[in-house]
């Protein structure tokens, strides 16, 4: 399932961090694409988190430098997406401080739960999905009767709700997760998956607390509506 956007409830401002954040990723890919080859062994084993390293304290910074670091136009454009699919809604919600926050915080215990399965691997680990799987357990909690609009080869585009798309993401990612724990490491198959099953567990705990604080500005529809009701009292 290719997700391509979802549907957007309520009153809609610029999401700036989200674009912000998807414009840094952009222009590390390309700063990525103009290096030669050892250049870019260089630069990814300098920016991405190595966990055997990590895990004796050393390059504690990649933890936040790998979140912008990927492997390949297929992977920066997958992550992109989902940012842009499932970030706007979360940045309106927590507003676009606490979204930035929430975002490299999610990120970070996304690299937390990789080291902790994966403490004696030497391969690096890049890409922004830890964060982004913590906006899916934002979204999934907050918006879960979202529809999400998804291609299904044959079947075309079809409309799912949220707890759907993202539930059967989540449990794929999780029955992955422990598959991989029975090999050397889970970069075995290319994919951080406790990572994935970290950020999201983080994201959805955030979105318990924050979530309840932070209600969803008035629908552009109701305000509408409370219009057109004064004109006709009038």
């Amino acid at each position: 399932m290719l997700p391509i956007g979802d549907e957007h409830h309520g009153a809609k401002g610029i999401p700036v961090v989200t674009l912000a954040l998807i414009a840094v990723n952009a222009l590390v890919y390309l700063y990525q694409i103009s290096l030669n080859s050892q250049q870019l062994h260089d630069f990814i084993y300098d920016y991405g988190m190595i966990p055997a390293e990590a895990e004796r304290g050393a390059d504690l910074y990649t933890f936040l430098t790998s979140m912008f670091v990927h492997g390949g136009f297929a992977h920066i454009f997958g992550n992109m997406l989902f940012l842009w699919i499932f970030g706007d809604n979360i940045e309106q919600r927590f507003g676009h401080g606490v979204f930035f926050l929430f975002y490299v915080g999610t990120g970070l215990a996304a690299g937390a739960a990789h080291l902790v399965t994966n403490a004696d691997s030497t391969i690096p680990t890049v890409g922004a999905s830890g964060a982004i799987s913590g906006v899916m357990g934002a979204y999934v909690l907050l918006y879960p009767r979202n529809r999400i609009r998804v291609i299904i080869g044959y079947f075309g585009m079809i409309y799912v709700p949220a707890f759907v798309f993202l539930g059967v993401w989540f449990l794929m990612q999780f029955m992955n997760g422990l598959a991989a724990l029975s090999v050397e490491t889970a970069q075995s198959s290319g994919v951080a998956f406790w990572a994935h099953i970290g950020g999201f567990a983080a994201g959805a705990a955030v979105a318990i607390v924050v979530g309840s604080i932070r209600k969803d500005p008035p629908r552009r529809e109701a305000s509408f509506a409370m219009w057109q009701d004064r004109d006709r009292r009038q």
